[in-house]
């Protein structure tokens, strides 16, 4: 899967699937993280590059033989920035998958329904997407497992946060006491 047909732009145009970066911090961070990918052996399979003089832009970037021990594995980094291992059995995928301190979201990508299923059980994230990405409902929960995510919003449980339960006894004075 490439990225490089992904339309970067200004935010406002219904064209533009990914806008730039918040600030210049962030922007230097995801430079930093894609740098650290190519130190650390990843394979860079396209993009990872800032086009010039257009402002806190960064190309979408795929990494392939990610290592579980580099940064980019080990990071919640919010880029569009794909980091591809490999793997040999599912339960490998698993057993990696959740050995993070970060649990936000994850995506799976198969044919086999029953995979899925299994794979959304045994994620340790607050959402899984089965053959899709960035998909959300308002009455969908969205929250993070582990370090990942600061509450919960959207849904039911999003609604609870602007919420504060009180539990108030009275005692009724009977008649004639």
């Amino acid at each position: 899967m490439k990225d490089e047909s992904r339309v970067v732009g200004n935010p406002f145009d219904n064209q533009t699937e990914q806008g730039p970066q918040v600030d210049e911090t962030q922007f230097k961070k995801i430079l930093g993280y894609i740098k650290s990918g190519k130190e650390e052996g990843a394979k860079l399979l396209c993009g990872g590059g800032a086009p010039a003089d257009l402002g806190y832009f960064i190309q979408p970037t795929e990494f392939g033989d990610v290592q579980d021990s580099m940064t980019i594995a080990k990071e919640e980094i919010f880029e569009t920035m794909m980091q591809i291992p490999k793997f040999k059995t599912i339960e490998e995928v698993v057993g990696r998958a959740n050995n993070s301190k970060y649990g936000l979201a994850a995506a799976v990508f198969t044919k086999d329904l029953d995979k899925a299923n299994y794979l959304s059980q045994a994620f340790q994230a607050g959402t899984v997407w089965i053959n899709c990405c960035d998909v959300f409902g308002a009455q969908s929960l969205f929250s993070g497992y582990k370090m990942s995510g600061s509450g919960r919003e959207l849904g039911e449980y999003g609604l609870q946060a602007y919420t504060e339960v009180k539990t108030v006894m009275i005692k009724v004075p009977q008649k004639n006491s």
